[in-house]
Order: C-alpha cells, then structure tokens, then sequence
C-alpha cells in the first residue's frame, strides 16, 4: 500500500480564500472531520481531544489540569502551571482551534459551541495558575478570536432557531468581553479589532431579519418620514406612536 497521499489531495484541492472541511467515515466504522490545509489534510475525532488521545486517561489534558487545580487528584502537590505544561495545553487548544474551525465550515454549530468553550476555559484556567505574564499573555492574546466564534456559533444557532434576541444577547456579552479585554491589554487594538467588526456585521444581519414589533415600525416610519420632510404623515405617525405607548 502506498504512502504517497498524492492522489488524496489531486481529488481535495486546496483553497486559500476559505475553509474547506468534509465528514468521512473512518476505517474503525467511527465518523471523523478532515481539514483541507495548504500541505495535505488533518483528520481529528469528533469526541475528546481531536488527535483521539486520552492524556491521564482523561478527554483532554485540560481536564486533566482542571481536576488537578481543584484538588480532584491524589497528587496533593500545590499546582501550577510551568513552561512544559503550556507547551502541552497550547499544542492541544491548536488541535480544539483546528477542529472548530472544520465545524464551523461544516455549519456543526453544537461542535464549534463546544470546542470554544474548551478553549476559552483554557484561557482562565492558564490566567488563574501561571504568575509569568508573558506566558500568560501568549494564551490570553488569542482571547477575542475564540470569544467571536464562540458568539458566532451561539448566535447563528439562535437565528436558524428564530430567537433573535438570544442572538442579539450573545454578541452584546461577546463585545463587552472582547472591549473589556482590549481595555486591559491594548486600548488601542479595540478601534482594529477584526473580530469586534465581525460581531458588529453579524449583530446587523440579525436585526434585519428579527420580526419588528408594531411600535417599532412605527418608529422607523417616523423616522423615515422626517428625514424625506413628510411632516403631515410625520405627524400621524407621532400619533399613533403616542398612543402605542399610552396603550
């Protein structure tokens, strides 16, 4: 049998300008996601830790360092983080990283929503047990990323659901979150942040495809009339917001 992966990626051409992702049924009759990248083609479970490992027989080395910190373990040595241990834990949020985005691509929203927040928990795990803040800051720099798609993921499932306001709830907590981490850490990358411009785009196409409320669409009725100078229709609109709101 052949090593040469060659005629693999002739049939899966690689796309620079997106994401390209597709399920597949492994030989152990197990399903699994495959990520097209520039060189070949990664291949990662759908349960656990991508690479299908079991570190301490846990599902992911996370868990591991989880049940470490709140004293879970019959080790009783007082935990922390050290330069191996980070090495390990950004190796495996890579794996997590690679794997959401697969989901996302494959619109598996519940895969990308669970996997985020694996990430994100990494984030405060590492922020709580390490005392060297360039180490620290080598995870949390990743922060508004991982936030966004987890928003994404959320509110693109609530909007196929119709609850637009979760939706719209879900990116108001992300900006806040993200602003709040720029404020702490680089004031000035809030006024470029890729990330807060996505959310500001997404939050956008929720609001138009929501359902409007009557007084709503009075408001923007109104609005609309002022800005054309229709002050007579204005001012009928005006009355019938009044009484909307006296009602």
């Amino acid at each position: 049998m052949t090593k040469d992966i060659g005629t693999l990626l002739d049939e899966w051409s690689y796309d620079a300008d997106q994401v390209s992702a597709r399920w597949i049924l492994g030989d152990d009759g197990t399903r699994k996601v495959q990520l097209r990248v520039d060189m070949g083609f990664l291949q990662m479970t759908t349960h656990g830790r991508p690479d299908g490992t079991r570190p301490h027989g846990y599902d992911s080395l996370f868990e591991y360092y989880q049940d470490m910190e709140a004293g879970l373990l019959e080790d009783t040595r007082l935990f922390s983080l050290g330069l191996d241990e980070c090495r390990a834990l950004q190796q495996e949020a890579m794996q997590y990283y690679y794997r959401y985005l697969a989901y996302y691509a494959l619109r598996h929203m519940d895969g990308v929503i669970a996997d985020t927040r694996h990430n994100l928990d990494m984030l405060e795990l590492v922020s709580r047990c390490l005392d060297d803040e360039d180490l620290t800051f080598s995870f949390l720099q990743y922060f508004p990323y991982v936030r966004m798609m987890h928003a994404r993921a959320v509110s693109e499932q609530n909007m196929e659901r119709e609850n637009y306001e979760a939706a719209l709830d879900e990116i108001e907590n992300a900006v806040t979150a993200i602003r709040d981490f720029y404020r702490q850490h680089d004031e000035e990358a809030t006024t470029e942040s890729e990330e807060l411009d996505i959310l500001e785009d997404l939050r956008k196409k929720v609001d138009r495809k929501r359902p409007r409320s009557e007084k709503e669409t009075l408001r923007q009725e109104l609005d609309r009339a002022i800005a054309q100078e229709e002050y007579e229709r204005a001012a009928e609109l005006r009355d019938a917001l009044n009484s909307q709101l006296t009602e």
